[in-house]
């Protein structure tokens, strides 16, 4: 069970599911929610998101992030897809 006081790091955060997470959470009186956009934070990137993770200690994390583009998309760049997924 989480605390209201928990760090959570909300992973995709303006995505259609990450945004629905961090709604949620909110409405549920969590007060410590770390988000991070795209360009602030690239996930593909470990050097930076070690960083990230050793400066702001987050105690749960929900990952939501992804790369999305429908089946044209998909089925156009597939590696792109299994690379950043």
């Amino acid at each position: 069970m989480l605390d209201r006081s928990t760090r959570i790091f909300v992973a995709g955060h303006r995505g259609l599911a990450g945004s629905a997470i961090h709604r949620c959470l909110q409405a549920s009186g969590f007060t410590h929610i770390l988000t991070q956009s795209r360009s602030e934070l690239d996930l593909t990137d470990q050097a930076a998101t070690q960083r990230f993770f050793a400066n702001e200690k987050p105690q749960a994390v929900i990952l939501a992030a992804a790369k999305v583009g429908g089946i044209s998309a998909n089925h156009t760049l597939p590696a792109d897809f299994i690379q950043e997924n």
